[in-house]
């Protein structure tokens, strides 16, 4: 595809001035853990760290994406609020959080704009 994109077209594309950060999450329980431990843990994840912060989460108990609830980005703060309410809980065996990506495009650069 061209590189010289209409202003629309790039808006459309969520790409160079409109592109969209976000961050994955990786999590681990600890051996034995039951079903519903995770369900809540998992559910107290989605309202409290989430969605309270105007975040929405893509995926499940192990993986996700987390992006903006709105078009945008998500911020350095909010992925640091996360990160210290993850850090809070003791139902997890470990967890990473990755730096901001492209929630579009996770292989492109982010943009220094």
């Amino acid at each position: 595809m061209a590189t010289n994109r209409s202003r629309r077209l790039r808006k459309k594309l969520c790409v160079d001035e409109f592109q969209e950060l976000g961050f994955e999450l990786q999590m681990s329980y600890p051996e034995g853990t039951d079903d519903a431990t995770v369900e809540a843990f998992f559910a107290d994840l989605v309202v409290d760290a989430i969605e309270s912060k105007g975040m929405a989460l893509i995926g499940g108990e192990e993986f996700a994406v987390v992006c903006s609830g709105k078009r945008g980005s998500v911020t350095e703060e909010q992925r640091a609020e996360v990160e210290a309410w993850l850090k809070q809980r003791k139902e997890l065996s470990s967890f990473e959080v990755s730096p901001l990506l492209d929630v579009w495009y996770p292989d492109n650069p982010i943009n220094q704009a």
